[in-house]
């Protein structure tokens, strides 16, 4: 499971989608980008190919609580 997930905008103003957000797994930090589309851009190394979707699966759940639920 990842850690400390953090997240904010890619831009200043905040109407234009994206995101860069950062978290901790097996004590390894990872960045990358949340695009508007999905995609997700990986700034750091990438999670190994045995974790990745898995956690692409976590980033996407947690991106719809943060982002697209609290618009509501």
């Amino acid at each position: 499971m990842l850690q400390h997930f953090q997240l904010r905008p890619l831009y200043d103003e905040t109407k234009l989608p994206g995101w860069n957000f950062s978290f901790y797994f097996h004590q390894q930090k990872y960045t990358g980008i949340y695009h508007p589309n999905g995609n997700i851009e990986w700034k750091s190394i990438s999670p190994d190919e045995h974790h990745l979707l898995a956690l692409e699966k976590q980033i996407h759940d947690l991106m719809i609580f943060h982002i697209y639920d609290n618009q509501r």
